[in-house]
């Protein structure tokens, strides 16, 4: 925009050479003030210059404003001379200029192009019209009221700019001042500068009014149509309103009442309960009385479609063949014998009794089990559609029950999404990491979960979007965990935990037979003609390259194996390919896992634990050591706080037995005891180190050796009881793994040996007992001496009298 400027502008001196200011989107006239802001090093440089002599610059526009560094032929060749009035500097390193165009100027040469252009110019002078003739006087007014419609259009320019123009005699003047007003294009802009004939110039301003004047009339006009438009709709909605009327009394039916006709046959078919339909009938008036564009007959005709397409009554029939399911089940997964087990109970109790609820099982183990895809094949065996949902990191309990209608996007809950998915009232519907499930401001899933993984209120789940009851007691849930102990106590009630421990190595060399390396062949496009994976070679994989309870990362193994053959025979190298033992690592590289072994030779103060992790079982080595001290207890190893009261028990029941151990008591004082368990950099934790750390202090403090073939696993109390552990079978299977033969377990623990495979306890003897008298005995390499006979007579149990109280079991099957 522009304002006018004094006269006197046409008697400053304009010297030959001056910086040149490319500027971009706009064309300077002369008498035109504007501010400017100047952010190029360049062009920043070029004011300075003018600042600091006659504070004129040459203002050039650039002929697209997407160069950043424009060249001279970047540039127009005609621009203004203006008068830097005003500079500011601002916080973001720019300028901020106020110029003001005094007269137009022709580049007669570049002088300089660093650090900013100079040129030197040529004047261009105007010729001045003395006497104004008709024609140019009508020409003048014509250009005034164009510019007062345009004004009269909305177009926002200068204020008072048509009391300025009235007061203009000169045509040329008044063309660059209504040119600098309307802001045509560049390019038209930039023609009317380089115009020299006032009349001419006037005359083209006039067309670029003309245009632009056609231009305000046209969107006039289309904003009236709009306007008329949407007067039309609310009058074609009164219209059809009578219509529709008219078409009632004619018997006749609109494409509208299609549309409720058609909601209320599908309500009808759906064969909705009574107190439902009641609600959909209501809901279905509501709709039929708004009008079909409003925002809330979307939201209530969402609502109904959602209702009918909801499986009401429509349920899967059971496969109820045991014999059939026990086979898919053995097809899908190998071994899992209490789960298969489970699943035929329900089978059969089902056939005999069809009105029984769905059970709700959760599948609690490691990851990579095959917890979910168990549920896959439970579906399969029952004939029953499949669904599965994610709790994993669920904090909304709207995710559950769903949103009240009264929000903009409204849903459905997951498990309602999940029956309309299914199309079945009855199918397996699986709710994965259910131990992982958050909680926060916006409520607690667990908590709304309580309701539908009850048989006894599950009949009538009320989903807030729905607002009706819906039967889900037919439904077969089924829940996934790794950890039990984070599932809340009211949820875990609910349901019936079935364990799943980790596969012992032969159990996975089994999977991958039959169902990994058969998957991996066929994913990677190679027969058994082309891989052959040897038995050895598998079970190294197993023992050296994964470290885990359940098979995922063994397929990923096999999958690099066959994928590296797959490239071969790619590049054209078809053969038979032997994996084994001895060429393995061509495939994997070196072994990643080093397992823990059995101890070269019986060490002082060395037991060998068995501890449980998430990824199954393993051995721990517990070391105790004695140093010139006064009596103070050292824990390193990252031990957890139930680990080192374990530790503090353990050491004060062999103080309290020192005489009875043969131990002089001035030990403890004059020694500091240092107990440490290898790897340090491993957290550990957990109730079942007592006794193992007990033998380590008593064989430190004696100076008799462990025996190395001895593994142990309990809690000790004060009084030296053995107190029972959990994870039985993977503490086992890592003895086993690590060359163990003898293994000392709690006495209460004998009775979970029913639920172990017998090809686990082959090769390997079980002792069960009830103290701590019982253990050293068979845990150290010789028998305890005191310098007392009577002592002696306590700590060595006689051979007739310890045997009947041991029970020593060992499996040879």
């Amino acid at each position: 925009m522009s304002t006018s400027v004094d006269s006197e502008t046409a008697q400053i001196e304009i010297p030959d050479t001056l910086p040149l200011l490319p500027i971009r989107d706009i064309v300077v006239f002369p008498y035109m003030v504007l501010p400017l802001f100047v952010g190029r090093e360049m062009s920043i440089k070029a004011i300075e210059s003018a600042l600091a002599s006659n504070k004129m610059v040459l203002l050039v526009a650039q002929k697209s404003l997407d160069i950043e560094n424009p060249e001279t032929k970047d540039m127009y060749s005609v621009g203004t001379v203006g008068m830097v009035m005003r500079m500011l500097k601002l916080p973001d390193g720019r300028i901020k200029i106020l110029v003001q165009g005094i007269s137009k100027a022709k580049i007669t040469e570049y002088t300089e192009t660093a650090p900013f252009y100079t040129v030197k110019i040529e004047k261009m002078i105007e010729e001045k019209i003395e006497k104004l003739s008709l024609e140019v006087e009508a020409l003048m007014r014509t250009v005034k009221e164009q510019l007062e419609k345009i004004i009269n259009f909305g177009r926002v320019v200068v204020p008072d700019i048509m009391v300025i123009l009235e007061n203009i005699e000169d045509p040329g003047r008044l063309a660059d001042m209504i040119a600098s007003n309307i802001g045509p294009k560049v390019e038209v802009a930039q023609e009317i500068l380089e115009m020299a004939d006032p009349i001419a110039r006037l005359k083209k301003v006039k067309e670029v009014l003309a245009k632009e004047l056609d231009v305000l009339t046209m969107q006039q006009k289309i904003q009236a149509e709009a306007k008329g438009e949407m007067d039309k709709t609310q009058r074609e909605y009164y219209l059809r309103e009578q219509v529709k009327a008219i078409q009632k009394e004619l018997g006749e039916i609109d494409d509208r009442s299609e549309e409720i006709n058609e909601l209320k046959k599908r309500i009808q078919d759906a064969k909705i309960p009574e107190k439902v339909n009641k609600e959909a009938e209501k809901q279905l008036k509501r709709l039929e009385r708004m009008h079909p564009d409003s925002a809330e007959g979307a939201t209530i005709r969402t609502y109904l479609e959602t209702m009918v397409e909801l499986p009401w009554s429509k349920k899967s029939k059971d496969k109820l063949n045991l014999k059939t399911a026990s086979k898919i089940l053995n097809e899908d997964h190998f071994d899992l014998e209490k789960v298969k087990e489970r699943i035929l109970e329900f089978l059969a109790v089902r056939k005999l009794n069809e009105k029984m609820k769905g059970p709700i099982l959760c599948f609690a183990g490691p990851p990579g089990v095959g917890k979910t895809s168990l549920g896959k094949s439970i579906a399969r065996a029952l004939g029953r559609e499949f669904v599965r949902i994610s709790l994993g990191g669920i904090r909304d309990e709207a995710e559950i029950r769903g949103h009240r209608r009264t929000y903009v996007g409204a849903l459905p809950g997951k498990i309602i999404q999940g029956i309309k998915q299914a199309g079945t009232l009855n199918p397996v519907f699986m709710m994965d990491e259910i131990d992982k499930i958050g909680t926060d401001f916006r409520g607690d899933p667990s908590s709304a979960l309580l309701e539908v993984l009850d048989p006894e209120q599950n009949n009538s789940f009320m989903d807030h979007y729905l607002a009706v009851p819906f039967d889900l007691s037919n439904v077969m849930f089924i829940t996934t965990a790794n950890l039990i102990h984070t599932i809340p106590g009211p949820l875990r009630d609910r349901m019936e935990v079935i364990e799943i421990s980790g596969y012992t190595i032969e159990e996975k060399g089994g999977i991958a037979a039959h169902y990994l390396i058969p998957r991996q062949l066929e994913a990677n496009g190679i027969t058994k003609k082309q891989a052959h994976l040897t038995e050895p070679a598998l079970k190294k994989i197993i023992s050296e390259y994964t470290r885990e309870a359940g098979v995922r990362n063994l397929e990923r193994e096999i999958a690099t194996v066959f994928r590296k053959i797959a490239r071969k025979i790619a590049e054209g190298k078809p053969k038979l390919y032997q994996i084994t033992p001895a060429n393995l690592d061509r495939y994997l590289g070196i072994p990643k896992i080093l397992p823990e072994e059995e101890m070269k030779k019986d060490e002082v103060g060395v037991t060998t634990g068995l501890a449980w992790t998430e990824a199954g079982g393993d051995i721990i080595f517990i070391e105790s050591t004695l140093m010139k001290g006064k009596g103070i207890l050292l824990l390193t190893g990252q031990l957890g706080d139930v680990m080192k009261e374990s530790a503090q028990a353990a050491l004060s029941f062999i103080r309290s037995k020192s005489k009875e151990l043969g131990i002089n008591p001035d030990l403890f004082s004059r020694n500091d005891i240092h107990i440490h368990v290898p790897a340090g950099a491993i957290p550990k934790d957990g109730p079942s180190a007592g006794i193992t750390i007990a033998c380590s202090i008593a064989s430190a403090l004696t100076g008799i050796p462990v025996k190395k073939e001895v593994a142990m696993t309990g809690e000790v109390t004060l009084r030296g009881r053995v107190l029972p552990i959990g994870g039985l079978k993977e503490k086992i299977l890592a003895a086993k793994a690590a060359g163990i033969k003898t293994i000392i377990l709690p006495k209460r623990n004998e009775k979970d040996l029913e639920e172990i495979p017998k090809h686990i306890k082959k090769d390997i003897k079980l002792i069960f007992v009830e103290s701590m008298e019982e253990v050293l005995p068979i845990a150290l390499k010789q028998p305890l001496s005191s310098k007392h006979e009577s002592t002696q007579k306590k700590c060595k149990p006689k051979e007739k009298t310890i045997r009947p109280r041991h029970t020593t079991s060992s499996f040879n099957a």
